[in-house]
């Protein structure tokens, strides 16, 4: 599909008005705090598409002290989606500042008619959206279901997406469209916010795998990110967008690991998804302790569930969060991608499989044999900035 050409001066000239205005109304605001009148906690869930962050973001979703959103720069790229990832870059930041506040005007931009909080995308993974005050289809504490929330709560006024922000303690967006961090050193000087980054990563050949398997779903942002100038890309035989996903993941992980500014310590937080799902109660509750929440019974309960089902889950299934055995979601490539393309991930993405702890197969056999451990261990504060407690608890 082509869409219609668009200068990039045009592009420029719109996103750097919209940027302009969208300082001037974040300007004219102070920081919003819940009830208990401690600062909002803000989390971003900075990922890549297939690589596990649906399932984190119900992790952080589904706990009764988060205002959770999936992708609310969704928008932006949809809006504009002639433009270039690095491009996009600026209007992705100013609407993740403009939501971690609860200011939900900053979406007439993007959708001047919305009216309902199902104009939101993916709207209905949002427990809190599901929950008083916005609705009442579950409790606040309760366990929400996308399919239960859809049919009571699709036509609620999409003004309550901002009362129900405000409502909570910690505020958690996840987003793909980073590139690398330095977009977000803004945010985290940002006196209004309360920032901590939870960097997820994955197995490039996994997701290899989770790609194929949603081509045409992700066919307008392979364009973005290719840089097409609005013209979408299903098929990708040269690994293009792989590889630049490969470079931001270890772009973002040497600005956060490697002699990192001094406003970063204690608030970066890298987790790969074949640690969470070989051991999920145990990285959860680390993922939890950084982000200032418990782990409830209820919620360990639904976690040892959504982790224990069986098989590696329907293609149906590719965007939801449904129970699953996570270890073999894990390991699914490993009997699904011929070792041609498996080399190919390997050359184009060495880097990031040495940074992040992947070992690279040499043969078909080795790539089948499920014994053979392909994810390198790591040490207590292997990807961790250390906290400023932590400092303090040493003997």
């Amino acid at each position: 599909m082509r869409l219609p050409r668009v200068s990039g001066t045009v592009v420029t000239a719109l996103l750097l008005a919209q940027t302009c205005l969208l300082l001037f109304l974040v300007s004219r605001q102070g920081p919003w705090y819940p009830a208990g009148g401690k600062q909002r906690v803000h989390v971003l869930v900075l990922s890549s598409w297939r690589s596990g962050s649906s399932f984190v973001g119900q992790l952080f979703s589904q706990h009764p002290d988060v205002f959770y959103l999936m992708e609310p720069a969704w928008h932006v790229w949809a809006a504009l989606s002639q433009g270039s990832a690095p491009a996009l870059h600026m209007a992705v930041r100013d609407l993740v500042r403009s939501v971690f506040l609860c200011d939900m005007d900053v979406f007439d931009a993007y959708l001047p008619w919305r009216r309902n909080l199902s104009d939101l995308f993916q709207w209905a993974v949002s427990r809190a959206l599901c929950s008083p005050p916005a609705c009442n289809a579950f409790s606040r504490g309760a366990i929400s279901s996308e399919a239960v929330c859809k049919p009571l709560c699709a036509r609620r006024p999409f003004g309550l997406a901002q009362e129900a922000c405000r409502s909570y303690s910690h505020v958690v967006l996840k987003e793909v469209r980073f590139f690398n961090l330095q977009v977000l050193y803004p945010l985290l000087n940002d006196p209004a916010l309360n920032l901590r980054i939870v960097h997820l990563v994955r197995d490039p050949r996994a997701v290899l795998r989770s790609r194929e398997q949603t081509a045409k779903a992700l066919a307008r942002d392979n364009g973005i990110v290719l840089g097409t100038n609005g013209t979408w890309v299903e098929a990708d035989p040269r690994l293009r967008v792989v590889s630049e996903v490969c470079r931001s993941h270890v772009r973002i992980a040497e600005a956060a690991l490697h002699k990192p500014p001094p406003f970063l310590q204690g608030r970066y937080l890298l987790v790969r998804f074949e640690d969470l799902a070989r051991e999920p109660l145990r990285e959860i509750r680390a993922l939890y302790a950084f982000t200032g929440l418990s782990l409830t019974p209820q919620l360990e309960s639904w976690i040892h569930n959504i982790t224990h089902g069986s098989g590696p889950g329907a293609r149906r299934e590719a965007f939801k969060t449904t129970s699953r055995d996570a270890h073999n979601v894990s390991q699914a490539w490993r009997h699904s991608l011929p070792f041609s393309k498996i080399r190919r991930v390997q050359e184009l993405c060495a880097g990031a499989l040495q940074l992040l702890g992947y070992r690279p197969v040499y043969s078909e056999d080795e790539q089948r044999d499920l014994n053979l451990d392909l994810v390198v261990p790591r040490g207590p504060s292997s990807f961790r900035w250390a906290s400023p407690t932590d400092e303090h608890s040493k003997p």
